[in-house]
C-alpha cells in the first residue's frame, strides 16, 4: 500500500514539474539564453563576411600592381588596412568588450575607405577594369559587400531583440532571477556617415 501511494505521489510530483516547466516556458525563461546564441550565429556570419573580404584583397592588390604599380600609396593602405584587421584577435569574447568591437569596427571601416579608394584609381586604368582576373575579382568583392551589409544588418536585428527581452517584462524579471551575468550587447555604430556604404566596385 504505502508502495502504490508513494508510487502516486511520485506521479504527481513529475506532472507538477512537468506542467511548471511548460508554463515557465511560456513565459519566455528560455527566450534570453535563445537570442543570445542567436546573436552569436549573426555575429559569426559577420566575421565569416569580413574573413571573405579578407581573403579577396591579397589577390585584388596583386593584379591591380601589375597594371598600377606606381599606385604605391594607394597599394599600401590597402595592404596595411588588410593586415592590420587580420591582426586582431577576434572571438565571441568581443560580443561583451565594447571597446573591442569598437576597435575592430573601426578596423574595417578603414579598410572599406582604402578599398574606396583603389577603386577610384582603377577608374584610370582601361586595360585593368578590362582584365578578366580582375573582373572576377570585382564581382566577387561586390557580392562579399553586399553580404558584409546583410550580415550586420542581422547582427543589429538580433542584438535589439536580445537586449529588448532584458528590459522588458517579463524578460527583465528572468534576467534578474537567472542570466544576471549575461549582459546588454553593444551593436555597429556608424564611424562616418558613409560607414554603411559598401565600396563602390561598378566599372561599367
Amino acid at each position: 500500500m504505502d508502495s502504490v501511494i508513494t508510487a502516486g505521489r511520485r506521479l504527481w510530483f513529475g506532472t507538477l514539474l512537468g506542467l511548471l516547466a511548460l508554463s515557465l516556458s511560456g513565459c519566455g525563461i528560455n527566450n534570453i539564453p535563445t537570442y543570445d546564441e542567436q546573436v552569436k550565429a549573426a555575429w559569426a556570419q559577420v566575421e565569416n563576411q569580413y574573413q571573405r573580404r579578407a581573403d579577396l584583397i591579397p589577390n585584388l592588390v596583386k593584379t591591380v600592381k601589375a597594371y598600377a604599380s606606381h599606385e604605391r600609396e594607394t597599394l599600401q593602405a590597402v595592404t596595411e588596412a588588410r593586415a592590420k584587421v587580420s591582426s586582431m584577435q577576434v572571438d565571441e569574447s568581443i560580443l561583451n568588450d565594447p571597446a573591442k568591437l569598437q576597435q575592430f569596427e573601426a578596423a574595417q571601416a578603414q579598410l572599406t575607405s582604402a578599398l574606396s579608394r583603389l577603386m577610384v584609381v582603377v577608374e584610370k586604368y582601361p586595360d585593368l577594369k578590362a582584365n578578366q582576373n580582375f573582373l572576377a575579382l570585382q564581382s566577387q568583392l561586390e557580392g562579399t559587400e553586399n553580404r558584409i551589409s546583410v550580415a550586420r544588418r542581422d547582427y543589429i536585428a538580433a542584438v535589439q531583440r536580445y537586449n529588448r527581452e532584458i528590459r522588458t517584462f517579463p524578460g527583465r524579471i528572468w534576467h534578474m532571477i537567472l542570466y544576471s551575468d549575461m549582459p546588454l550587447r553593444e551593436t555597429f555604430q556608424a564611424t562616418s556617415k558613409d560607414a554603411e556604404k559598401a565600396p563602390e566596385v561598378d566599372f561599367q
